[in-house]
């Protein structure tokens, strides 16, 4: 049975302390944050998605966690308070409201804050009409030191993937012709959750056969098509992100394979070329030019993007931003290519981490079709 990767209190106490050390220069007496996944992050427990904790985290390192309905038994927190969340089983609908409250009550032991960081994204009303002082937007500072993943956040993630390796290898096992995509869909859900002896956070992206990407479907796979899965299960909050195609008949055509061979030899590039310091959007643009060579206009979305507490994180390898990669991030490629004659595409995906010459691929599965 899979052992539990249990909450790391010292790792989380770190990345409050990177925080007030991030926001020193907008002296700010507290920070106040309210989305899901930032609340893990800083304090350690998961909660579920339609729970509405708030942390309080002062300028003195002193924390504050507004957890629903009972304390969680472990928390990197000095003070554990609770709001209710459930009305006899049932889930309240002013549960926001509710756990601000709470939190205000905790902020009036500060001596009168004046300037609070929040997560302007992420700001219900509740908030700004409850805290009487300058309101200070700190997204960025949160989503910047997200980057750099600490161990536990590794561990974690390197446990979706291992699922995702285990999906792959069950779809290889059973993907013929004739196969309903909805089968398809609930054995690899099956064989990640074997693997990680626990129920998923997070289920994944495409199981269309013959499509680009998509749900599963009431549908058969066909002969002769290509069957794109771009998974992404989550452990513990924490998302994998790779992709693989298979030959539905296990016989790809000649074109079909040549195409792969153009899309895989896309891994040694990034391999040989990201380290930190290097230019997401020109690595986006040197791929893009060597896919076009081969099949001009077919590779029509992002090349990668980071991942850890949500699906899509900093950097982002697009022609839209202009990011560069840091050490820590983990991040993933996808190239493909698609064209009515392959039936439909072809796209690959792995996982890497960024380490400080270089860097270690994650998902080192087979790559074949």
């Amino acid at each position: 049975m899979a052992t539990r990767i249990e909450i790391d209190l010292a790792l989380c106490r770190r990345r409050q302390a990177r925080l007030l050390e991030r926001i020193e220069p907008l002296r700010l007496d507290a920070v106040i944050v309210t989305r899901l996944e930032n609340v893990q992050w800083l304090a350690g427990p998961r909660f579920l998605w339609y729970f509405e904790p708030s942390f309080l985290l002062r300028a003195d390192g002193r924390a504050t966690l507004v957890a629903p309905s009972s304390p969680p038994g472990v928390a990197a927190a000095d003070d554990i308070r609770t709001y209710k969340a459930k009305s006899l089983s049932t889930l309240r609908s002013d549960q926001r409201q509710r756990s601000v409250a709470e939190l205000h009550r905790a902020m009036k032991e500060l001596a009168t804050p004046r300037r609070i960081g929040i997560e302007y994204s992420h700001c219900p009303p509740h908030m700004t009409t409850m805290v009487d002082a300058e309101l200070v937007d700190v997204d960025a500072e949160i989503r910047a030191l997200r980057r750099r993943k600490d161990p536990d956040e590794l561990a974690r993630i390197h446990r979706a993937i291992a699922a995702t390796g285990a999906m792959y290898k069950r779809a290889r096992e059973i993907i013929e012709p004739g196969i309903n995509e909805l089968n398809v869909f609930s054995q690899l859900q099956a064989a990640a959750v074997t693997e990680l002896g626990e129920m998923l956070t997070g289920t994944g992206n495409d199981y269309a056969c013959g499509e680009r990407g998509g749900p599963p479907r009431d549908r058969l796979a066909q002969d002769g098509e290509l069957y794109i899965l771009d998974l992404g299960p989550a452990y513990q909050g924490y998302f994998a992100d790779n992709c693989r195609t298979f030959a539905v008949n296990r016989h790809p055509t000649d074109e079909q394979h040549a195409t792969w061979e153009q899309i895989a030899a896309v891994f040694p590039l990034v391999e040989s070329t990201v380290k930190p310091g290097v230019s997401c959007r020109k690595l986006f643009e040197d791929v893009k030019a060597q896919l076009d060579d081969y099949m001009p206009g077919s590779f029509r979305h992002h090349l990668g993007h980071g991942i850890g507490l949500f699906p899509h994180e900093i950097p982002y390898v697009n022609p839209n931003w202009d990011d560069r990669f840091e050490e820590g991030d983990v991040f993933t490629i996808e190239p493909g290519l698609y064209a009515p004659q392959l039936r439909a595409g072809i796209r690959l995906e792995n996982d890497y981490l960024v380490t400080s010459t270089g860097v270690e691929l994650l998902s080192d599965f087979p790559l074949e079709l």
